[in-house]
């Protein structure tokens, strides 16, 4: 079902006091993120499949999640973001995928809680995941951050690569350096807490899994993995262990 594109809707106050993070932010903050929130509401295709029914809740959860990442870039970054497509809840897939651990594969039926496909597609998402971790933050797992992050990945290349348009604001070489040092203890089996044993899949998902770790988890990344969570901080322009946390 499509949703018929508006911005920021009466009401949207109240959503986002219920996204865990909101009262966190500065009110020129909150300002510049309501801002971002109402262009990505009015500049992208929002739909429901499986005869799941939008909402403001819905769109204004998912908006204001996504305003998050580019607080301190620029809206023009996600214009690799065609449209986002909600389903109820998880989707299945099938075919091989990599495993729980480092260095398997499973081929069997696997729960998909969000895609995100290259060349201008679709940002697909499950709510279930999507609301669970808005009101409840600081598990360092957040869907939304973690597809729109594959986003800001394929910028200008249209490939995920673990390496974003760094746009100068850090030395590519000191990025991949510190990037490939975390990615690689973690596919030697390494605990490299807060981050997630999904890292090790490729570097893609390490990007990706860094930057939720970054915006749920920020004191504990900076505490464990100071370098990353430094080259982080350069390429969002935010610093968001320096924020009260929710």
């Amino acid at each position: 079902m499509l949703h018929r594109r508006h911005g920021l809707p009466d009401g949207w106050e109240a959503i986002a006091g219920r996204v865990g993070w909101w009262h966190c932010f500065t009110a020129d903050e909150q300002a510049a993120l309501a801002e971002i929130t109402d262009w990505l509401l009015r500049h992208k295709h929002w739909e429901a499949a499986h005869d799941f029914a939008l909402t403001d809740e819905i769109t204004v959860t998912i908006a204001l999640q996504a305003a998050m990442l580019v607080l301190g870039l620029a809206t023009d970054d996600f214009r690799e973001v065609s449209a986002i497509i909600v389903y109820p809840s998880a989707m299945q897939s099938g075919g091989v995928s990599a495993g729980p651990i480092s260095g398997t594969v499973s081929d069997g039926m696997i729960p998909v809680l969000g895609e995100a496909h290259s060349s201008r597609g679709p940002l697909i998402l499950a709510w279930d995941e999507t609301i669970a971790a808005a009101h409840h933050p600081g598990r360092g797992h957040n869907v939304v951050f973690h597809e729109f992050a594959h986003k800001l990945d394929m910028l200008f290349d249209d490939i995920a690569d673990g390496t974003p348009h760094l746009g100068g604001r850090i030395e590519p070489a000191h990025w991949v350096t510190v990037c490939t040092e975390a990615f690689d203890a973690l596919q030697a089996g390494h605990h490299r807490p807060p981050l997630q044993e999904y890292g090790a899949t490729n570097p893609a998902e390490f990007f990706a899994v860094a930057t939720e770790s970054f915006f749920d988890v920020p004191r504990s990344l900076a505490h464990h993995e100071p370098k990353l969570y430094d080259v982080l901080r350069a390429y969002y322009q935010q610093d968001p262990a320096a924020r009260p946390q929710p």
